[in-house]
């Protein structure tokens, strides 16, 4: 099962694409502008986007320099055949492929097909980062450092790889046994007890009040987030 991100701020054509890309295989995303998309790529696991360059609130070429800070994720741009230059400047910044209007279904299902095949099957992800930065911690992965406002914190290595975890998703939600899964990379059981002491301990060495912690959450009845940096 892939997931698609169409957008476009065009309901002909968001709806045009939709018939193109119904297939069991495919879930389908839409956004109307760059920030939407932005938004949608950050909380979901998106495998695959087809993006608008002429688009209000954030433009396709902006919106596509950001996507590549966070992720991988192939992108197609939708173009006119007027956005020569746009389409180049698109590529230059991060963009895969793309395909000009009006589309050809079968064109726009190869490339999709295409796209999605070397991204799930050759490599994927969010791009390689060594420095994460959320608020005041930051995480140097390569020397394996945190600090807290300039101060560095010693953390076990299990709770480095779940800061780590999360710090990479910011926004996203982790059960406590997705987070063990991932992390201790076994069968989760029994796994909630231990995830919540390892939480707590976190929670002590980052949090000014760990009582009531900014930076670590608890979505009741679902499990852990950290949150993002514009939300602090």
């Amino acid at each position: 099962m892939a997931n698609i991100l169409i957008c476009d701020d065009e309901k002909d054509i968001v709806n045009a694409l939709k018939i193109y890309l119904s297939d069991p295989e495919y879930t389908l995303f839409t956004a109307e502008n760059g920030e939407q998309a932005l938004w949608t790529i950050e909380e979901n696991e998106i495998h695959l986007v087809l993006l608008d360059i002429m688009m209000p609130v954030m433009d396709g070429i902006t919106a596509m320099a950001k996507i590549r800070e966070i992720s991988n994720v192939p992108v197609i741009l939708l173009t006119a055949k007027s956005e020569d230059s746009d389409k180049i400047l698109g590529l230059n910044v991060g963009a895969d492929d793309y395909i000009t209007k009006p589309f050809n279904p079968l064109e726009v299902s190869a490339r999709v097909r295409s796209q999605l095949r070397r991204y799930l099957k050759l490599g994927s992800g969010i791009a390689e980062v060594d420095t994460y930065t959320i608020g005041g911690i930051e995480m140097k992965d390569s020397s394996k450092e945190v600090t807290v406002d300039g101060n560095p914190v010693a953390l076990t290595p299990k709770e480095y790889d779940i800061l780590k975890l999360l710090m990479a998703n910011p926004g996203k939600v982790y059960s406590p046994k997705e987070i063990y899964t991932l992390v201790w990379k076994e069968k989760p059981i029994g796994s909630d007890n231990t995830v919540a002491v390892h939480i707590r301990h976190l929670r002590e060495k980052i949090e000014i009040n760990p009582a009531e912690p900014r930076y670590i959450k608890v979505i009741f009845g679902k499990g852990y987030k950290m949150e993002k940096g514009r939300e602090l």
